[in-house]
């Protein structure tokens, strides 16, 4: 761990603290619990870093279920069209070190994952989305249950109507009707 960590776990009487909770919430792989929360939720957000070396941020979203637990340490997931620059799609493509946040703002509960990130134009769970033009699988490298208490309670609405729905065409998005 770096010395900045260290550091502030010192001047802050934290280190057994923060010490018990790594060894005791930081696993290797998703258990059940874990699988079953992430493929409940129809959002998270998604950090990757860019060619400058700059952490970015993402909302992803689709409907309940859109990332799939493969395996303990396997998640997938689509990439729909977007803005057509594939920020994220790209960043992962040159650094595949990701972290994902997934949130229940209703109870609250949040899990993290730090893992390493692969795009496929060809993967064989591609045909599982409806309008996906890729898929991400991420390798899962830790998981641990984030501290909730300071989520702020919202209630989930309504789905956007741009996510891609079976037998259903998708609203091509006000913005893309703007001419380059």
């Amino acid at each position: 761990m770096g010395l900045s960590f260290v550091l502030l776990k010192a001047d802050f009487a934290t280190t057994n603290l923060a010490d018990a909770l790594d060894s005791i919430i930081v696993l290797p792989e998703m258990a059940a619990a874990h699988q079953g929360f992430i493929t409940s939720r129809d959002m998270f957000f998604l950090t990757t870093i860019d060619h400058r070396g700059f952490p970015t941020c993402s909302y992803k979203g689709g409907n309940s279920g859109f990332v799939k637990a493969v395996d303990s340490k396997t998640l997938a997931l689509p990439s729909y069209d977007g803005n057509g620059m594939f920020l994220s799609m790209g960043n992962i493509k040159q650094n595949t070190k990701i972290s994902m946040l997934f949130i229940d703002f209703e109870t609250p509960h949040r899990v993290r994952i730090h893992g390493t990130a692969t795009v496929s134009k060809d993967d064989p769970l591609l045909s599982d989305y409806n309008e996906a033009e890729l898929i991400v699988r991420v390798e899962i490298t830790e998981i641990f249950v984030n501290c909730p208490r300071y989520l702020h309670q919202y209630t989930h609405k309504e789905t956007s109507k741009y996510v891609p729905q079976k037998d259903c065409p998708t609203p091509l998005a006000h913005w893309k009707r703007i001419e380059p």
